[in-house]
Parts: C-alpha cells; sequence; structure tokens
C-alpha cells in the first residue's frame, strides 16, 4: 500500500481533514485529536442528552432485523453488548446499491469497523460498529446499476428498472424475481470465469432470493461480506425503528421552525468561513419528509401548515405531532435531520463520513446544540485505488507514475509514442510543408501581375496541395501508431483502471469484479490490517 494525498472536491472536507482554522469552527471535535476522541467519551458518559432512544427496546430491533439478514454471530454479540451503558458505536451508512454499490461503500464499512476495533482496545470498553442504510431515500436511479470494466475494457453498465415509478424509498420497493434474474445474467456475463466466480453468483442469487427490495438484498450482502467482523447493519427505513424514533419525530414537528433557524444559522456560520451551502437550507424547510399517496414527499412550511411541492397534501403541527406519536412509520427524515435521529438512536462515539457528507453535516453543529445534543466526531472515511499486478507491471514498463495518470495522462502517452518514433516523421513532413510554402508561395504571388483571379486560384492551389501533405501526414501517424496497439491498449488500462469515466475507482466499479478475480483476501486485508484513519489516500496493489 502507498498513500497519496488525493485532494477533495469538496473544499470544506479538505480543510476539515487537514485542520485549517475556518473549518475546525465548524466541529466540535477533530478525528486527528486525541484529546478530542476523550472529551467526546466524556461528554457521552457525562452528559447523555435527555433526547435519547430505549436502549433495551434499540437492542430488540437491532436483533430482530439482523436475524431477517442472516448476520454474522459476530454481529449478534455486539448488539448484545449494547445493553451496557458504558458501551459506544461508531457508525455510517450509504444508499443501498445494486450488489454493494461502488467500491466506496465497501471502504465506509472497513473504515467503521477499524475504528470501533480500535477505540475498543484503546478503552478497554466495547465500540461497537454499525452500519446505517439509508433505505429510506427514493432516488430510485442513484441505486440501480454497477459498473464494471469488462475483458473487452469497456466499462459496463447494469442495472435494474423501477418497478413501479413511484417516487418512494428504496427499502419499500420488492423487485420481481425476474428482475434481479436479468440483472444476475448480465453481471454473471461481464464477470470472466474464474475459480471464485461460481461462489460469488451464489452468494449474490442468495441475497436477491424472495423478490427482495434493493435494501433487502445490500443488507444480505454487507452481513455476508463484514458480519464476521461484527458489523451490525440497520435500515433507516424499517418499521420497528420508527416507533422507537418516535419521540425525536415528535420534537423536529413541535420544534420546526427554531430546528430551521439553527439549521440557517450554521448555514451563516460556515458561508461566513468561506465554504458554499452542500445542501439546500431554507426558512420554510421542514426537513422531514411524509409518506402520502404512494410516494415519498418532502415537506415545507406554508403559514400554519406543513405542505408538499405540488400542494396536494397539507398538515397542521398538530397532525404532523399525531402522526409521530402514533404512525411514526408514515414520516422520514432528510440530510438535515438524519444526523439528529443518530445521535438519537445511538451513543456515538465518532461517524464515519464521505467528503461531501462532511460539508453538509458542518450544518447541523448547532441543530445539534439546539435539541441538547453535541455533534459526535466526525471520521472521514478511508479511501483505496485497487491496482491489480499486470496494471503495476504496465505502469512500471512504460514510466507512468499513479500521479501521471491522474494529471497528465494524455501527455505522458503522446511522449512515449513520439519517443518511439525513429522516422521522426511530424519532423519531416512540418519540414517539407515549410520548404514547398516557401518555394511555391512566392510564385503563386507574381501570379498577381497576371491578374487577381490567377493569384486567387493559386493561392487556393496551394491550400490543397498542403491539406493532402497533413491528410498523408495524418494517415502515416495512424498507420505507424498501429504497431502500437497493444501498448495503447495497455495504456487505455491503466487509465480506466485509475480513473474510470474521469472519477476515482471507488465512486465507479463495484467490488465483486475484485472479489471474482481475487476472492475475498484483499478485502480482509483491507480489514485485518490496521489501517490509521487519517484522511489521505491509499493505492493499493492487489
Amino acid at each position: 500500500m502507498e498513500t497519496f494525498h488525493w485532494k477533495k472536491n469538496q473544499k470544506l472536507a479538505e480543510d476539515y481533514i487537514h485542520q485549517s482554522a475556518q473549518a475546525a469552527a465548524l466541529f466540535p471535535y477533530h478525528f486527528g485529536h486525541q484529546e478530542d476522541w476523550q472529551s467526546r467519551i466524556k461528554w457521552l458518559d457525562e452528559g447523555q442528552p435527555t433526547l435519547s432512544a430505549d436502549r433495551g427496546r434499540l437492542v430488540e430491533v437491532l436483533r430482530s432485523y439482523n436475524e431477517r439478514i442472516g448476520n454474522a454471530e459476530a454481529a449478534f454479540d455486539q448488539i448484545a453488548a449494547l445493553e451496557g451503558k458504558e458501551t459506544l458505536v461508531i457508525v455510517g451508512g450509504q444508499q443501498a446499491g445494486l450488489f454493494g454499490g461502488s467500491l466506496l461503500v465497501l471502504y465506509k464499512a472497513i473504515t467503521i469497523i477499524q475504528l470501533a476495533r480500535e477505540w475498543s482496545a484503546k478503552l478497554n470498553r466495547q465500540v461497537v460498529p454499525i452500519f446505517w442504510i439509508a433505505g429510506e431515500d427514493h432516488d430510485f436511479d442513484e441505486v440501480n446499476h454497477l459498473f464494471t470494466l469488462s475483458n473487452t475494457q469497456q466499462i459496463d453498465k447494469i442495472k435494474v428498472d423501477h418497478p413501479t415509478g413511484q417516487r418512494t424509498s428504496v427499502s419499500k420497493l420488492r423487485l420481481e424475481p425476474e428482475a434481479w434474474k436479468v440483472a444476475l445474467t448480465a453481471l454473471d456475463q461481464s464477470l470472466m470465469d474464474t475459480e471464485f466466480k461460481a461462489s460469488l453468483m451464489a452468494k449474490l442469487e442468495s441475497a436477491a432470493e424472495g423478490g427482495a427490495t434493493l435494501s433487502d438484498a445490500f443488507a444480505r450482502w454487507m452481513a455476508m461480506l463484514f458480519g464476521e467482523y461484527g458489523l451490525v447493519l440497520i435500515d433507516s427505513d424499517e418499521p420497528s425503528l420508527r416507533t422507537i424514533e418516535s419521540p425525536m419525530f415528535e420534537q423536529l414537528v413541535r420544534q420546526n421552525e427554531a430546528f430551521a433557524a439553527s439549521l440557517l444559522k450554521s448555514q451563516e456560520d460556515v458561508q461566513q468561513a468561506g465554504y458554499s451551502s452542500q445542501a439546500d437550507v431554507t426558512n420554510d424547510g421542514a426537513n422531514l419528509f411524509v409518506y402520502a399517496g404512494g410516494h415519498r414527499l418532502l415537506l415545507h412550511r406554508e403559514g400554519e401548515y406543513f405542505t408538499d411541492k405540488k400542494k396536494e397534501y397539507r398538515f397542521t403541527k398538530e397532525q404532523l405531532q399525531d402522526m409521530a406519536v402514533t404512525s411514526p412509520e408514515q414520516l422520514s427524515n432528510n440530510v438535515m435531520s438524519r444526523p439528529l435521529m443518530q445521535e438519537f438512536l445511538f451513543p456515538v462515539l465518532a461517524t464515519v463520513l464521505g467528503p461531501g457528507e462532511i460539508a453538509y453535516w458542518a450544518l447541523t453543529k448547532q441543530a445539534f446544540s439546539h435539541f441538547g445534543m453535541k455533534m459526535p466526531i466526525v471520521a472521514p472515511r478511508l479511501e483505496f485505488t485497487l491496482i491489480e499486478g499486470t496494471v503495476q507491471k504496465q505502469m512500471h514498463k512504460y514510466d507512468f507514475t499513479f500521479e501521471d495518470v491522474m494529471y497528465r495522462f494524455e501527455q505522458k502517452k503522446q511522449d512515449w509514442l513520439d519517443s518511439q518514433d525513429t522516422l521522426r516523421l511530424n519532423e519531416r513532413f512540418d519540414r517539407v510543408k515549410t520548404e514547398f510554402r516557401d518555394s511555391y508561395a512566392p510564385l503563386v504571388d507574381s501570379l498577381a501581375v497576371i491578374n487577381q483571379g490567377v493569384k486567387k486560384l493559386g493561392d487556393t492551389n496551394l491550400a490543397k496541395i498542403i491539406e493532402q501533405i497533413e491528410f498523408l501526414q495524418h494517415k502515416a501517424a495512424d498507420a505507424y501508431k498501429t504497431q502500437f496497439d497493444a501498448t495503447l491498449r495497455q495504456l487505455e488500462r491503466i487509465r480506466l483502471t485509475i480513473l474510470p469515466l474521469a472519477k476515482p475507482q471507488e465512486r465507479v466499479y463495484n467490488g465483486c469484479a475484485y472479489m471474482n478475480r481475487y476472492g475475498n483476501d484483499w478485502l480482509k486485508e483491507l480489514l485485518e490490517t490496521p489501517i490509521p484513519v487519517d484522511g489521505l489516500h491509499r493505492v493499493y496493489y492487489l
């Protein structure tokens, strides 16, 4: 493994990780300060907020859910530990992507497990790793696909179609067995035949059986990968969890105006620190969703009422409060209220976030305070780029570094091709064009004494001859490059490995292709090798 500073696309996240004063002021703790971890532990031990979930009921819900998804015994040991008052948690989450989604989802789970193990050892007390599946999210198109790099160096997109067309939570959308079969077949065809393929496909089929939702299949798959390491999973849209969340929903409704004002205050702090707001925070935003008419609808305040964007549904505050108490499963969090709900449910030592999440969590500092809570330690998830042995050899062969691929790939490729040009074609063609112009242009200019028409014809003739020379130059160059087709394919493989679709590998490719080629040993190594959570990117050579 090699470390590499890959600058985050979110300036606020970049500055927070590297402890700039402007960003540090937006968070109560910093993951890089050991004393902040101790301070957070002391606050949790001595200053538990009045708004907190019933721990016994929470344990029951976690146990029931993890039984349903077939989690490992180690996860149930962690759930049992939550009954203890001293137990803390490391939590992070992601949407329920098809067959696990992109690689970064695996890395987030690894970070959660690593931090929980590290602090359990340091504190000599239980720290439970919890993965929060954002099953309540309704952006189906964001999670219904995956990308793999095929043997023909094509980036294959495999997807499932929306089963109903209704704008509702992913966890409420059951996929027909036939839809799962089509997706599994497409993945099977995209993956090369290896010794690991049959076992991999069998596990994925098992995760998707029974007309599963994307959220169900995702949870089962994550349990297969990480359950033995004690990772506890929970779907944010689990009905039994909603019942426990009822008191927090009631307060989010009751104090909605003040909640929105606290977000606006944090937004002002973020902007005054020189950053743009990552989330859409408005004075009339309720920051809650409601399920109505088969859809998940974002609410905003309009006078004395809460209404959806199209104003098809309207609720009084009293009606929403009653809903929070009697039928909390009809309510759902947005990105601003979810951090508060997470804090209400769990004794959170730290939360594991990606760069975009770090930026929008900065908007919640005042909201935590308003509800008598305190934002937990924000830890950046681990980042990796996987580079296979053959790709690494090719990089050495053509003298390409990781930075070369990221910042100057085309120039390095052209430089390599130019260095192979023993015929010096471009130089010779350019010399011929220059010599031709130098000798022919004066003759054309002299034709003006005959008449301008002949001069104009001569100019056109000169341009056409130059054009024909350039045509031959390009054809010769193309023909010359065919000698290096194998090299160009190898260079393209390097680029597609590190920067597919001009994005970091971890944001594009699904982990199944790597499990298919190498089994799970590489994943186990990332899980079992202590890796510091420091905000740096790691290049992992398989």
